[in-house]
C-alpha cells in the first residue's frame, strides 16, 4: 500500500492515496449521479405538478369557455330577442314616420301648390299693373315728344310758359283781382296783369322768357359754341328786360317793379349762378326774375294783401256787428239777473218746505210715540170684567187726535 504509483506537484503519491482518492471520486460521481436522480425526479415531479395545474386550469378554463358559451348563447338570445323587438319597433316607428313625413309632404305639397297658385295670381295682378304703367310711360313718352316738338316752336313755347304762369296765378288769386292780355294805357299788352285794391298800381307779369338762346347754351358740346350761345343769351334776355321796363313802367297805372317769368326752377338756379350781370342789370331796371315757386309765393303775398283790404273795407261792418253783440250781451246779463232772483226766491221758498217738513216729521214721530205708550199700558192693564166697549184710549195734553 506503501508503493509510490506517480508524483503530482513534486509529491509522491502511494498506492493507497490513490485509491482513497479513486473511492473517493468514486464516490463523488455517485453522489453526483445521485444529485442528478433526485433533480430528475425533482423535475419530473415539478412537471408532473405543473401537468396537473395546467389539466385543472385548462379544465377550469374549459368549463369557463362553455359557462362564457352558455352565457353568450343566452346573451344572443336576448339580444337577439331584443333586436327583434327594436327592428319591428324600428318598422313601426320608421312606418308612421313614413306616413307622417308623407302627410306632411302632402300637405306641403297642397300648401306650396296654393301658394305658387296666389303668387302666380299677384304675378300676373302685378304683370297687369306693370302693362298698364307700361302704357302710361308710352303714352307719357309721347306727351313728352310732343312737349319737345312744342318747345322747339317759339310761338308754341311761348304759350307754354304763359299757360304755366296763368295756372299759378289762377290758383292763387280770386277772379276779380287779375286779367290776361289787358291793353295799357299806352297800347301794350302784358301776358298778365295783377290788379291790388284801393286803385293801387298793379303788378305786371311777363311770360316771354328767350328760351332758344338758353336752349342752344345747353345743347353746345364745343366750348367755342358754348361762349357763343351764353353771349346770345345774355344780349337777348338784357333786350327782354329793358323791353319790359320800357313797355310796362307806367306811372299811376302799373307798379314800379316788374315780374320776368321764368318757366323751370333749374334754369331759374342757372341764371342766378351763372349770369349774374343779367340779375344785377334786372334788379336796376326794377324787373325781377321769378322761377314758378317765387311767382306762387308773391300770389299768395298778394292774396294777403287783398285779404287785408278786404278786412279794412269792411271793418265798420264787424264795428255794426260787435255793438249789436255788445246788446245781446247786456241782453242776456239783464236776463241772468232777472234769473238770479228767481233762484234766490225759489231757493228760499225750498228752505220754508224744508223747515215745514221737519215740522211735520217731528208731530209725526210725537204721534208715533203716543201710540206706543198706550200700546204697553193696554198690555199692562187687565181685562175690565163688565167693560161692553173698547178701552178708553187717554191723551196727552199737548197730544192732538
Amino acid at each position: 500500500m506503501g508503493e509510490e504509483v506517480f508524483q503530482f506537484g513534486g509529491r509522491v503519491v502511494t498506492l493507497g492515496e490513490a485509491l482513497a482518492l479513486a473511492g473517493a471520486a468514486v464516490a463523488l460521481l455517485l453522489l453526483v449521479m445521485l444529485l442528478v436522480a433526485w433533480r430528475r425526479a425533482l423535475a419530473r415531479a415539478d412537471e408532473a405538478l405543473v401537468r396537473a395545474d395546467r389539466g385543472q386550469a385548462f379544465e377550469g378554463q374549459v368549463a369557463e369557455l362553455v359557462r362564457a358559451q352558455t352565457e353568450m348563447q343566452g346573451r344572443m338570445q336576448t339580444m337577439a330577442e331584443l333586436f327583434g323587438t327594436r327592428q319591428s319597433e324600428l318598422a313601426r316607428g320608421l312606418t308612421e314616420r313614413l306616413d307622417g313625413f308623407g302627410h306632411r309632404l302632402g300637405q306641403t305639397m297642397a300648401e306650396t301648390t296654393r301658394n305658387t297658385q296666389e303668387n302666380l295670381s299677384r304675378l300676373a295682378e302685378r304683370l297687369a299693373v306693370i302693362d298698364k304703367a307700361q302704357q302710361n310711360i308710352t303714352s307719357l313718352s309721347s306727351q313728352v315728344v310732343e312737349l319737345q316738338h312744342i318747345l322747339a316752336n317759339k310761338q308754341t313755347r311761348g304759350a307754354f310758359g304763359e299757360a304755366r304762369m296763368q295756372a299759378i296765378v289762377q290758383d292763387g288769386l280770386p277772379k276779380n283781382a287779375y286779367a290776361f292780355q289787358p291793353t295799357l294805357s299806352n297800347g301794350t299788352r302784358p301776358d298778365c296783369l295783377v290788379l291790388f285794391p284801393n286803385d293801387a298800381p298793379a303788378l305786371v307779369i311777363d311770360a316771354k322768357f328767350p328760351l332758344e338762346a338758353w336752349n342752344t347754351i345747353r345743347n353746345s358740346d364745343d366750348p367755342e359754341m358754348r361762349r357763343a350761345a351764353e353771349t346770345r343769351f345774355r344780349r337777348d334776355t338784357q333786350k327782354h328786360i329793358q323791353d319790359i321796363a320800357e313797355r310796362y313802367h307806367i306811372p299811376g297805372e302799373t307798379h314800379d317793379t316788374a315780374f320776368m317769368f321764368v318757366p323751370s326752377e333749374s334754369i331759374f338756379a342757372d341764371i342766378h349762378e351763372r349770369f349774374e350781370d343779367v340779375v344785377q342789370k334786372a334788379h336796376r331796371a326794377r324787373v325781377v326774375i321769378v322761377s314758378p315757386s317765387l311767382l306762387m309765393l308773391s300770389v299768395q303775398v298778394v292774396m294777403s294783401l287783398l285779404r287785408d283790404a278786404n278786412m279794412r273795407e269792411q271793418a265798420h261792418v264787424i264795428q255794426h256787428e260787435v255793438m249789436r253783440m255788445m246788446e245781446d250781451v247786456a241782453r242776456l246779463d239783464d236776463r241772468v239777473q232777472r234769473l238770479k232772483v228767481h233762484f234766490a226766491q225759489a231757493s228760499k221758498d225750498i228752505e220754508q218746505i224744508e223747515v215745514s217738513s221737519g215740522k211735520i216729521t217731528k208731530r209725526g214721530a210725537g204721534i208715533q210715540s203716543v201710540e206706543i205708550e198706550v200700546e204697553e199700558k193696554t198690555q199692562k192693564r187687565p181685562p175690565a170684567a163688565n167693560s161692553d166697549g173698547p178701552p178708553e184710549l187717554p191723551f196727552h195734553a199737548t197730544g192732538e187726535r
